[in-house]
């Protein structure tokens, strides 16, 4: 395996949906900083009170299964009020590729 695919499956997609309001931002992060999860770069932006946040993650280091990360962050999304999607890079790449 190329260390450009262990790479890319070691990182993760986040993004992040919903009316805006205090906390979001913080109660992600946290959940993802709560297993390790190191933020490769992060983009936000509130339009017209929808809230919007993309984040590069890596997972290497992390503690805890990709697929208990997803269902701490789909638990999070309901408690928060918003969407929250976490995809390998890999697959967000095939997904959206042009």
């Amino acid at each position: 395996m190329s260390d450009t695919t262990k790479a890319s499956n070691n990182r993760a997609i986040v993004t992040v949906l919903g009316s805006d309001r205090p906390g979001i931002v913080a109660a992600v992060t946290g959940a993802l900083a709560g297993h390790a999860v190191n933020i490769l770069d992060i983009s936000q932006t509130i339009l017209q009170g929808i809230f919007t946040m993309t984040m590069l993650v890596d997972v290497s280091a992390s503690d805890a299964e990709f697929k208990q990360i997803q269902t701490e962050l789909d638990e999070l999304a309901e408690s928060l009020g918003v969407q929250i999607t976490m995809q390998r890079e890999d697959v967000f790449n095939f997904m959206y590729r042009l």
